[in-house]
């Protein structure tokens, strides 16, 4: 799953303690992002973590459309947009998931896939699993294919990975950190 290849990208990640409340070690991609090398290392292993053909490369808000973007672009398919509850115009479909005080909902548009098209799914960051399991559901629900889900980074403590790949779904993410 992680790869020590990558401390490189791991260096380049910023950790900001006590954000968004204390005990919590916020793990900042923006100073990844800042540095070109960085970026486009992360796109490339992002966009070879799994063996495609894929269709289309899924991107869950808002983050996950950073690199979602450019893994499709880099793989040649389309980005679909996994969004928050009322940001999509048209017909959409959804579903909801339970957090943890409390429910959200994630959505898509209707017509954004075909019933069996391979899709890879693609966000900065797996923690608990919760919004990633809700978009393979989703992407199911749709008729869609999840043949890989690729993070930044994993926070293995909290068994985001074990949820995912509970469902079928190979898991990979270039770095790894230790807590919450």
């Amino acid at each position: 799953m992680t790869d020590t290849a990558n401390a490189d990208l791991a260096a380049l990640i910023r950790t900001i303690p006590d954000f968004p409340k204390p005990g919590i070690q916020f793990r900042d991609i923006t100073t990844l992002l800042l540095n070109a090398e960085g970026l486009a290392a992360t796109i490339d292993r992002l966009a070879t973590m799994h063996d495609g053909p894929f269709d289309l490369v899924a991107g869950i808000e808002a983050r996950g459309f950073i690199f979602g973007a450019a893994v499709a672009q880099r793989l040649g398919t389309g980005l679909l947009l996994i969004r928050k509850n009322g940001k999509l115009p048209g017909r959409t479909v959804g579903v909801d998931y339970a957090l943890e005080y409390g429910e959200d909902r994630i959505e898509m548009h209707a017509d954004a896939v075909v019933p069996g098209c391979r899709v890879l799914l693609v966000d900065d960051l797996i923690a608990t699993g919760g919004t990633a399991l809700a978009a393979i559901r989703l992407l199911r629900k749709a008729g869609a294919m999840v043949g890989g889900a690729g993070f930044v980074i994993d926070l293995p403590d909290l068994g985001g990975v074990a949820k995912i790949e509970a469902e079928g779904v190979p898991v990979g993410a270039l770095v790894a950190f230790d807590g919450d």
